[in-house]
């Protein structure tokens, strides 16, 4: 038994295998003693099989049979045979055989885990982080490591077929903090100086392109310092690209062929293409997001026309201050209780709204709100046509004299309101594309514009005069791929002139000597004959997440930190000896502090 070598896995058996001799290797799921017979549910990476220990043909390992417990490893040594008809497990796609054990070898025992080793586990997210390696052991987030593998390797597939060439960029580089933090890196080599590891390739994938290689990709780890949420996290991987040559309709149109080749081949679902395009402004104006969910629909309306002249002075105040009135229809939803409405009221004000107007529209006609009687007859009308209102309909209103927060109020009603109605498929799949971006957004702390995606994106052609003068009306040849309300995947077309480069740096505040100082090299690669490019970066674990059926993208890393950016399996981020400190000639300010109270 000691040298037998392990024969097939456990979730490969079917009925063809009956009669054959099998070894087995892996853990105890479930040990069940029924008197004279012990069954042991034994899985592996595969799967699960059923083993079957009686005296007759066990022997001695019967014993065995009769102290192993959970997540013992085992070795089997048995002959495969049909299970009788009425014992059949549908529910396995070993179920219709069993493993009669010859043999059983200990290779080790476990102690008791802290969960169940099984799906469905209803435990504390920490209690998993900290025993990740147990939490790994169970099959749903097996397979979910398992899709993210396929998915990466389709994605290879695909761009290699395509002419792309995987090429390594340096995960130690220069910090340019110029969207999220960095993560620094002290040089012990070069006192008083440091690394930093990379937001993105960005830099380093626009030089392979001066360089020459037209078609490059790389599956490359990413790092940011920023606040985190369920789909965030500090270090993250993501499919970056780059192409030469190569317009915005065509890198919309190869990456569609992606995206369709992956969820064809990881997941057997075929994907409509071209999917869906709307520009930035469309995407704000309908949905209040740069991201819409168009799984369902409850578009937002422009009432404020309808509403003009009506008695109701916060609505009037608003536009003539050159503001937004805006409402959603929740078709159906007249009936609301009041104390739902007044939780709404909450809701809307964590995205800055002063407060939330409402009109009920029973089945049985008239209107039913506290603010009815401030419009008339033809105000209702106006409304009702505005907002495409029939018999149990509710309106939902926003207005604000910033349109940024109708539209991030609005934006998050909608889903929510979604969500509670339940109008949301979990299995359909809304792609579209997200266009014409705005190049600029205004950074309202700090009185400047600041770039929406980063200051390499391309303003179109027609935009490049306003560039110094009107900043705030340039939009940028920029793309996003939304999947079911996520941006999944993001990019444009990339300044390639040295004279554009130089207008956007002034735009956002950097001086030349500023901009020569972080991006010189940049800069001066692109006086050596640059050629016209673009690309884009999927974020893989996002795109894993949402074809996983996952609320959070911990569950297909196979080791993420927590929301406070830390491991708990490990303990890191974790104090490093002062020797090492001293080596890195860093003193931290904490250690002084103390020192200095001593």
């Amino acid at each position: 038994m000691s040298n037998a070598k392990r024969s097939h896995h456990c979730g490969d058996l079917r009925r063809q295998d009956a009669g054959a001799a099998v070894v087995l290797c892996g853990w105890v799921a479930k040990r069940r003693d029924h008197g004279g017979l012990i069954f042991i549910d034994m899985r592996d990476r595969s799967g699960i099989v059923q083993v079957v220990a009686d005296p007759e043909t066990s022997g001695s390992s019967f014993k065995i049979a009769e102290d192993i417990r959970n997540e013992y490893v085992i070795k089997v040594l048995g002959k495969v045979r049909l299970r009788d008809e009425d014992t059949i497990n549908e529910n396995l796609s070993t179920g219709e055989v069993e493993v009669v054990a010859s043999e059983i070898q200990v290779l080790n025992k476990a102690k008791t885990p802290p969960f169940y080793i099984q799906d469905g586990i209803d435990t504390d997210e920490n209690l998993r982080l900290k025993y990740r390696y147990l939490d790994l052991r169970r099959p749903e987030m097996q397979k979910n490591l398992m899709l993210r593998h396929k998915v990466a390797k389709l994605m290879r597939d695909y761009l290699d077929e395509h002419g792309f060439l995987e090429i390594e960029t340096p995960m130690l580089t220069k910090s340019t903090p110029e969207g999220a933090r960095d993560y620094l890196v002290p040089s012990r080599v070069n006192p008083g100086k440091f690394y930093a590891l990379p937001q993105s390739p960005q830099i380093f994938k626009q030089l392979l392109m001066v360089a020459g290689y037209e078609r490059y990709f790389q599956i490359v780890r990413c790092f940011r310092d920023e606040d985190l949420r369920a789909d965030r996290q500090p270090e993250f991987t993501q499919l970056d690209m780059e192409m030469s040559f190569m317009d915005v309709d065509e890198i919309l149109t190869l990456i569609e062929g992606l995206i369709a080749h992956v969820f064809k081949g990881a997941l057997g679902k075929e994907l409509q293409v071209p999917f869906a395009r709307m520009t930035w402004d469309e995407a704000m104006d309908k949905y209040g997001s740069d991201k819409p969910d168009l799984r369902f629909a409850m578009p937002l309306y422009d009432v404020g026309e309808a509403v003009r002249g009506c008695d109701f002075q916060v609505f009037n105040a608003v536009l003539e201050a050159g503001g937004q009135v805006k409402c959603i229809n929740v078709k159906g939803d007249a009936n609301i209780p009041r104390r739902e409405l007044d939780g709404l009221v909450k809701f809307v004000g964590i995205y800055g709204a002063k407060g939330m107007a409402w009109l009920q529209f029973p089945e049985e006609g008239g209107v039913k709100s506290s603010i009815a009687k401030f419009f008339g007859p033809e105000h209702i009308e106006a409304l009702k046509k505005a907002a495409e209102v029939e018999p149990g309909d509710l309106l939902l209103f926003v207005a604000d004299s910033k349109r940024s927060v109708v539209a991030q109020s609005l934006g998050a009603l909608r889903l929510e309101m979604a969500k509670r109605r339940k109008l949301i498929d979990p299995d359909k799949l809304a792609f579209t594309w997200v266009v014409d971006f705005p190049m600029f957004e205004y950074n309202e702390e700090e009185k400047r514009w600041d770039a929406m995606h980063h200051p390499f994106t391309s303003p179109r052609e027609e935009d490049l005069p306003l560039l110094l003068t009107e900043p705030g009306k340039v939009y940028a040849k920029a793309y996003d791929m939304v999947l079911n309300g996520t941006e999944i995947g993001g990019g444009s077309i990339r300044i390639h002139r040295r004279d554009v480069q130089k207008a956007v740096f002034s735009a956002i505040g950097l001086s030349d000597e500023q901009a020569q100082e972080k991006f010189g090299f940049m800069m001066n690669a692109f006086e050596y004959g640059a050629p016209p490019h673009g690309g884009l970066a999927f974020g893989l674990d996002r795109l894993v997440m949402i074809m996983a059926q996952r609320d959070s993208i911990r569950d297909v890393i196979a080791f993420p930190k927590t929301q406070s950016a830390a491991c708990l399996m490990t303990q890191a981020p974790n104090e490093v000896d002062a020797k090492q400190l001293r080596e890195l000639h860093i003193r931290p300010s904490l250690l002084a502090k103390k020192e200095k109270e001593k």
